[in-house]
């Protein structure tokens, strides 16, 4: 097997290991890390059918993990894909009328982030052991709803280990909030900002690029790295789960082997649909990446026209977590459109820093030719669960609806009929305000209730029972109510680890 190494999408001169890309993160320079090259797909599908989740994950992940032992990455695995989830497949794949969703949230948080964060902690900490890091790791984290949670589930009270996450005050719903602010762990530290999401992830990438707060920590024998998907370790296992879907297809008749899909992903930052054009890479038989967005619909309009343009008022909307306009994962897709040329990636989003907007030449566009964009109102969001629901008495969240409803719009445009997988990245029950008021025919009557009382109704409304993370949310004791501008979230990562 050929030795994986890494480089940043703005320097790809130096290379360095998987472990080491993992314990930093991000890349001194600003870039991101991406493999040097994907490695392939090298046994039949008929034969990679056999394998359960965590032998498809070792198998892989150990593709791009090459400098990790078959025992660290085993014990990395193993320990991430336990009894947390409580679906015995991890990611079990339901066929809904012609449609197969793939659902992501059986997990810790209830929400897709735990399919990459549950290994990442022991993916972090065997690297750090493996690079000789004598410091303690501390993981900065901006979220838009999901990760935040997630990282801090995951990472609670891993030794050698503190994580701080900065979320968007009122930008969260009050479910995914809740997560976040009654965590427990003696190295978890929650922080809510005043601004939106990318004010939360441009703040903590300037954290990243500050040599000499950077400098200070490490006197201090602390050391950043991130649990976001800037993270190259977040965005390797997400991979798996293309291919496992795939191969679920495969196992139930549904395709032959060689047979394309396509897959659907609601999507604010980029990693998730991202992972499934790596694993296309790989060799995955992926046809069109269709990528849904809600009415912040900048990678709708980048994917349409090769302009990206975060000029626009952030709206909020009943899908919190793609409520993005800077879209930190598309740096690794224009790597590979402008065929790795740094310079020509750094004109791009050096003309996004200064001026919010980039355009990519034609034969730049051209190869987005498997991408297809598309998105989703409000209104046209919540009809879409209401749809599902009544026609297949199947429940979905606000996020899925998004890429529900994109899909049957790339129906009514192509008329492809391609088998297609659409990701379902959240529990019906982390939204359930909205969920419910999607389906009911008379919502007055739960107005007056909050989104923990509606959890109990959306329950008894539909027969399903309210996953075991979320039962009880509204009674348990807040722990974080820290508050900050955002200059001073470096003022609050320096008061946590006493610089």
């Amino acid at each position: 097997m050929n030795d994986i190494l890494y480089t940043s999408t703005r320097n790809n001169q130096e290379k360095i290991t998987s472990a080491q890309a993992i314990v930093k993160g991000i890349a001194p320079d600003g870039g991101l890390y991406v493999p040097e090259q994907i490695p392939s797909i090298d046994k039949p599908f008929s034969e990679l059918v056999k394998m359960d989740y965590r032998q498809l994950s070792f198998y892989i992940m150990s593709k791009f993990l090459t400098d990790f032992t078959s025992e660290e990455l085993d014990f990395c695995i193993s320990r991430a894909y336990d009894e947390k989830f409580d679906n015995a497949l991890i990611a079990p794949l339901v066929k809904v009328d012609n449609m197969f969703f793939l659902e992501l949230y059986h997990g810790a948080t209830a929400a897709f982030k735990d399919m990459a964060l549950s290994v990442l902690p022991y993916l972090l900490t065997t690297a750090a052991i493996k690079t000789a890091i004598d410091k303690d790791i501390v993981i900065l984290t901006a979220t838009s709803g999901d990760t935040g949670k997630a990282a801090l589930e995951s990472f609670s009270n891993v030794q050698g280990t503190k994580i701080i996450v900065f979320y968007p005050n009122k930008g969260v719903s009050l479910i995914q909030e809740r997560q976040m602010i009654t965590q427990q762990g003696n190295n978890t530290f929650v922080c809510a900002i005043e601004g939106n999401f990318d004010d939360a992830q441009t703040g903590v990438k300037n954290i990243f690029n500050d040599k000499d707060f950077n400098e200070l920590a490490e006197k201090k024998n602390y050391l950043f790295s991130s649990a976001n998907s800037i993270n190259i370790g977040r965005l390797i296992p997400q991979i798996v789960y293309y291919v496992h879907a795939y191969l679920r297809l495969l196992q139930t008749g549904e395709i032959v082997e060689g047979e394309e899909i396509n897959v659907v992903v609601p999507t604010g930052n980029f990693g998730n649909i991202l992972t499934s054009y790596y694993a296309s890479q790989m060799g995955l038989p992926v046809s069109r990446f269709i990528c849904a967005s809600n009415e912040n619909n900048v990678l709708y309009d980048f994917i349409n026209t090769g302009v990206y343009n975060k000029n626009r008022q952030l709206k909020l909307t009943a899908s919190p977590s793609m409520d993005i306009l800077i879209s930190s994962n598309l740096e690794r897709l224009i790597y590979d459109l402008c065929e790795k040329d740094c310079l020509k990636l750094v004109e791009l989003f050096d003309s996004l820093a200064k001026t919010g907007t980039f355009s990519i030449e034609e034969a730049m566009k051209d190869k987005l030719v498997a991408f297809w964009g598309g998105y989703a109102t409000e209104a046209q969001t919540f009809k879409a669960i209401k749809q599902v629901y009544q026609e297949n008495k199947y429940l979905i969240d606000t996020h899925t609806a998004v890429g529900y409803f994109v899909y049957k719009e790339y129906l009514e445009s192509t008329s492809d009929r391609t088998k297609t997988v659409i990701a379902s990245t959240a529990s019906p029950f982390k939204f359930p305000g909205s969920v419910l008021r999607a389906i009911s025919n008379d919502f007055s009557a739960y107005e007056n209730l909050d989104e923990f009382e509606i959890l109990s109704k959306l329950s008894e409304a539909t027969g399903l029972q309210i996953p075991k993370p979320l039962k009880g949310i509204g009674d348990k004791h807040i722990l974080h109510d820290n508050i900050c501008s955002i200059p001073d979230m470096k003022q609050f990562v320096a008061k946590v680890l006493g610089l």
